[in-house]
């Protein structure tokens, strides 16, 4: 049965698992709290599920528990950050700091990160950015999960992509969102707890559909909007992998076992003011936009609920996440 939480004791658990599986203590911190962020927020896929194989690789030397990112300025508008094989939030943290420093001061900048690892839930990664008044977007590839359309090799990731945009009175605009139909988390969820998963969001390996969640991990996702979704997912593997000089979604081994290299996964944030881009009258455009979407039945601005999920100090939790968590940390 699911049990009730404290937040603080989440974070303490998750620490503790990270640190005795060999990672520097900040950095524990650090990707222990950004996961049961995801758990609050509602983002399970991104949350708790993943502590077994993140440790995991932690143990294997699949990710580096040690390593803190080099951050490079190799033009004045952009920063190029090395992971170095460790966890991305450490690497991510660092883009931000850089971007929230320069975009203001040039109008946009860009940071892109190579040697990576799964960036987890990227709209709280934007919406830091739209907490300082600029407008973010944030591209990410994932290993192989998607087929181009028309083919059946995973050469593609799920690949998502985010938006936050700062608003003068209320929580800024966050999009957060997979290029498949659902985010392959939500799969490795529905593998752990044994749950059948919808229709028509995956394929086994021969290209059939299936609500094995097995099957699923072991074939590919159906892209998002079909052939759209598809040509946006290759989109993100140009602006994130290629552009920062990261492996491939083909090349990058899984996020799911501690088997094989490190995955070596990309990572581009675009930063811009967007005061001096509309020339002041950004902020009053947005929130007639903003306004008509409110105003028209009962359509709403994405994400905008995620603040009372956020509010919470306790979460429920399922059992077979909170006993892997709490055996991980030894307790």
């Amino acid at each position: 049965m699911p049990e009730t939480v404290a937040v603080t004791e989440l974070e303490r658990l998750a620490t503790a698992a990270f640190v005795r599986a060999g990672t520097a203590p900040d950095t524990a911190a650090r990707v222990g709290a950004a996961l049961v962020f995801a758990e609050r927020d509602g983002q399970t896929g991104h949350g708790l599920s993943r502590m077994p194989s993140y440790v995991g690789q932690v143990r294997a030397g699949k990710v580096n528990g040690l390593a803190t990112p080099d951050v490079a300025r190799p033009a004045p508008g952009l920063i190029r950050v090395d992971a170095r094989n460790g966890f991305a939030f450490p690497a991510v943290d660092a883009a931000l700091a850089a971007l929230i420093e320069m975009a203001p001061a040039q109008g946009i900048a860009c940071a892109t990160i190579h040697r990576s690892h799964h960036a987890g839930q990227l709209g709280p990664h934007v919406e830091r950015l739209a907490d300082s008044g600029l407008v973010a977007l944030m591209m990410v590839n994932t290993p192989s999960a998607m087929a181009p359309w028309g083919g059946k090799t995973g050469l593609l990731g799920t690949n998502p992509i985010a938006f936050g945009a700062p608003r003068a009175d209320a929580i800024p605009l966050v999009i957060d969102l997979s290029l498949s139909a659902v985010a392959r988390g939500k799969v490795l969820a529905a593998r752990r707890t044994g749950a059948a998963i919808p229709e028509g969001i995956a394929l086994d390996r021969d290209g059939n559909p299936t609500t094995d969640a097995e099957a699923a991990l072991a074939g590919t996702m159906v892209p998002a909007g079909g052939a759209k979704g598809a040509a946006l997912a290759l989109m993100v593997e140009v602006m994130a992998a290629a552009l920062s000089g990261a492996n491939l979604a083909g090349e990058a081994s899984s996020l799911f076992d501690d088997k094989g290299d490190p995955p070596g996964l990309g990572q581009t944030i675009i930063a811009i003011d967007p005061g001096a881009a509309s020339g002041g009258a950004f902020a009053t455009t947005l929130e007639r936009l903003a306004t008509a979407i409110e105003a028209d039945g009962d359509a709403r601005l994405p994400g905008s609920t995620r603040m009372a999920r956020r509010a919470r100090t306790e979460i429920e939790v399922g059992d077979t996440a909170l006993a892997d968590l709490r055996d991980l940390a030894g307790e």
